[in-house]
């Protein structure tokens, strides 16, 4: 006979990995929160607490209201239970943030460091300012969960090594991680410094999304794709290469890729400097170029521009192919203002059906400078708290 009785809810499948997924949001939950929200028993959420609690990830986190009789205790997640040291590696700059796990800077540093001195020169260096950095926050090596990395070149995500890297000579096919891991004897992610930088703004900025395509323009030029809310690296980690996309007219342009008529070739910080070298203007790379916009020089501002339309002409394609809902422009070049984001402005609406630019918006980095450490806390925060991950140290 048929009845009115309501269904039960079967019970989620739940590991500890698993279950402390729903505590990173950092809201405080009871166990009969726990319970309505899994439909595990009392008991196998009390095992799994009890498992976390071991694990220092979780913490009591105070009462609940009451309803009636004792109030119920609170389980919450303890960010600053271990730490991850977040490295963005430039072609000239070295940037280093130790953050708690939830991807708060606990404390950074920034310095001049030239990739091209080679990986046994830069990854004893990485260690070094590491571990300055773990003291100047008030923390040891034991407390260090992982390491995110970026470079400035194509990157084998699998295995954190880098792929015939144009700018990094030395670093082919090197071993990051194992070398940085034995130095600190811990996980290393590394990845594209694009890609975290696309992470970065992601997840500080605009999580609202689920398409974004973040645009370096500094010594090169490259993209980070964000699409269904995950990085897309492709087949070889080479997705978002955008640097070394056509553009029309200029096929007596070299590049240093080999071809000729590369965006890089035409649009990048330092093709803009070389050209206003040309002409006789104090610009000897990126960094320089803005200088002589902020100073209000018109020839540059008028580059910068330009410079902007060729980048805005090849994002039309792009536009077409992944249409994001927001273009982000990060890089040094981009400190340059408005200028060079009205130029890409300029050809991405011109050039794109207006159903994919109806609600599209091109914008300046929020997290600006920040990007990629931010990109690289998330990354190795991400492997440490995986359901694997977690499972394992609460084993």
């Amino acid at each position: 006979m048929l009845t009115d009785a309501p269904s039960r809810t079967p019970p989620l499948a739940l590991g500890t990995g698993d279950f402390f997924q729903l505590l990173r949001d950092g809201k405080p939950r009871t166990r009969a929160d726990l319970i309505a929200i899994t439909g595990q028993s009392r008991s196998t959420i009390a095992t799994r607490i009890d498992a976390l609690m071991s694990t220092g990830l979780i913490a009591p986190a105070g009462t609940a209201g009451s309803t009636g009789g004792r109030r119920p205790a609170t389980f919450a997640f303890r960010p600053g239970a271990r730490v991850v040291l977040a490295v963005d590696l430039g072609a000239n700059h070295a940037r280093l943030a130790v953050t708690d796990l939830a991807s708060t800077v606990l404390a950074a540093h920034d310095e001049p460091l030239s990739i091209a001195a080679g990986p046994d020169v830069v990854l004893p260096w990485v260690a070094r300012a590491g571990r300055d950095l773990l003291a100047a926050a008030g923390r040891d090596v034991g407390d260090l969960a992982g390491i995110g990395l970026g470079l400035p070149g194509p990157v084998e995500h699998s295995t954190g090594r880098p792929i015939n890297p144009p700018i990094m000579p030395g670093w082919d096919d090197v071993d990051v991680p194992g070398i940085l891991g034995a130095e600190l004897g811990v996980a290393v992610l590394v990845d594209n410094d694009v890609n975290i930088m696309a992470l970065g703004e992601y997840r500080a900025a605009w999580s609202q999304v689920s398409d974004l395509l973040l645009v370096k323009v500094s010594t090169g030029i490259g993209a980070g794709i964000i699409a269904d809310g995950a990085i897309r690296r492709g087949a070889q980690g080479a997705a978002g290469d955008v640097g070394h996309m056509a553009v029309p007219g200029a096929d007596h342009v070299p590049c240093r890729c080999g071809n000729t008529g590369c965006l890089e070739a035409v649009a990048s910080g330092q093709a803009v400097a070389a050209a206003l070298s040309a002409q006789g203007l104090d610009a000897v790379d990126s960094a320089g170029v803005v200088a002589l916009v902020r100073s209000r020089g018109v020839t540059a501002s008028q580059a910068v521009r330009q410079a902007g339309r060729d980048i805005g002409g090849v994002l039309a394609s792009c536009v077409s192919m992944l249409n994001p809902s927001v273009i982000v422009i990060g890089g040094v070049v981009a400190d340059a203002g408005e200028h060079l984001i009205a130029g890409i402005r300029e050809a991405v609406y011109r050039r794109s059906l207006p159903l994919a630019t109806q609600h599209l918006r091109i914008v300046a980095s929020r997290a600006r400078a920040g990007a990629g450490v931010l990109g690289a806390s998330a990354m190795a925060i991400d492997h440490v708290l995986s359901p694997a991950a977690i499972d394992a140290l609460a084993a």
